[in-house]
């Protein structure tokens, strides 16, 4: 669904876990592709098996099925991402702003609470992607350094009135409150989820019915809402929220795909706080929770409640994006990148350095050619302005 921009931005813990199983290394294998190096930071090792593991968990283990030239631009993206990450890293480090402990204990404390996982499902989830808790920390670590980093540039931003003043009158078109709906859900899908990381998943149309309809005898015995989409929710984007997924015009909730008598019932007699029963739509399960409703189009003020401060965070926003942006490009252009991958690319054009993935194992380089090489930092895509994306509250 396509919904108002309401992302966090801290990581979650299936982020996190995610980042763990592209970031640990490979332990003691004697596999002589673990011991490839795919690229340096200041004499830091990327290896070519931590690649090889992000390009496996982005492909969902269908790596196999790529061409040679997919595979290929798919390992120079993901190693480019590494390669930036361990410079920011590093970064932060000089800068003195790693978090200490406690801060990533309690980071990972809060997001495992918030995704509704157990202390048994956290440590089984884990044991079944092989990861060790110590990578978790470590990957944990490097979000928050760099989350650090960025926020000592970004702590420094101001943004005055006239600016947002400007910026109203330049764009009053796009402050409209349209009729519609803010909504929370709960999905149950009968596919099998529980390769990212969804907990208690129904795997066929059997469990996907008996789940729902136990989700709702908890909403109507008076569970709360934003705690059973944390624990039951199959939606990895919604659940971590609350089930939360924001706010439609009437014509959004349409584009969405819910069906007419969903969208009569919620802009209908449906009151505010109240929820569906479960509704199936496109083989996937739903109940609906009204957050808002709002019944008219208006035109909305400066002074219009939330108006001024979108504008004034939007602004914010943006500047953090370029800060963010220039902080990457100078931090890259200071740092010490050997790119073995790219070079070895650059020295086999007929194969492009690699042979083609086979079913769970990493490719080898075919030849160990090492060069200097700073990469670009990544395009940062330009902001959206303060009210892209749907109608403010």
């Amino acid at each position: 669904m396509h919904t108002t921009a309401r992302l966090l931005k801290t990581v979650t813990l299936l982020a996190l876990i995610a980042l763990a199983t592209n970031g640990c290394s490979s332990g003691g294998s004697s596999d002589a592709k673990d011991s490839t190096v795919a690229a340096t930071v200041n004499g830091k090792t990327i290896m070519l098996a931590e690649v090889e593991r992000a390009l496996n968990q982005q492909a969902g283990g269908k790596q196999s099925q790529l061409s040679q030239l997919e595979l290929a631009q798919a390992r120079l993206q993901i190693l480019g991402s590494l390669i930036q990450r361990e410079v920011l890293f590093q970064r932060a480090d000089r800068e003195k702003v790693l978090p200490t402990e406690d801060q990533i204990t309690a980071l990972i404390n809060q997001q495992k609470q918030q995704s509704g996982m157990t202390d048994d499902d956290f440590q089984k989830s884990l044991t079944e992607q092989n990861l060790t808790m110590e990578s978790l920390r470590a990957e944990a670590r490097k979000d928050i350094a760099i989350k650090n980093l960025q926020d000592k540039f970004s702590s420094k931003i101001t943004v005055n009135d006239k600016e947002v003043e400007e910026f109203y009158n330049a764009n009053r078109q796009q402050f409209v409150s349209a009729r519609g709906a803010a909504l929370a859900v709960i999905i149950v899908d009968p596919a099998d989820n529980s390769g990212q990381g969804i907990q208690n998943d129904a795997k066929n149309e059997a469990e996907a019915k008996l789940k729902i309809d136990n989700v709702f005898q908890q909403l109507k015995g008076g569970a709360d809402f934003a705690t059973v989409a944390r624990s039951k929710s199959e939606d990895a984007n919604s659940l971590v929220r609350g089930g939360d997924i924001g706010s439609f015009s009437e014509d959004g909730l349409k584009q969405a795909g819910l069906p007419k008598d969903v969208i009569d019932l919620l802009m209908g007699p449906m009151q505010v706080g109240s929820f569906t029963e479960p509704k199936q739509v496109n083989g996937r399960w739903y109940v609906f929770k009204l957050s808002e409703k709002r019944l008219q189009t208006e035109n909305l003020m400066l002074e219009s409640p939330g108006v001024r401060q979108q504008i004034t965070q939007a602004l914010t926003n943006q500047r953090k994006e370029i800060l963010n942006a220039a902080l990457l490009e100078v931090a890259m252009n200071e740092a010490r990148i050997v790119n073995s991958l790219s070079a070895n690319m650059l020295a086999n054009p007929s194969n492009l350095g690699l042979r083609p993935a086979s079913l769970g194992t990493a490719a080898s380089p075919a030849a160990s050619t090492q060069t200097t090489a700073t990469p670009q930092a990544a395009a940062t895509s330009p902001s959206a302005s303060p009210h892209a994306g749907g109608s403010p509250k």
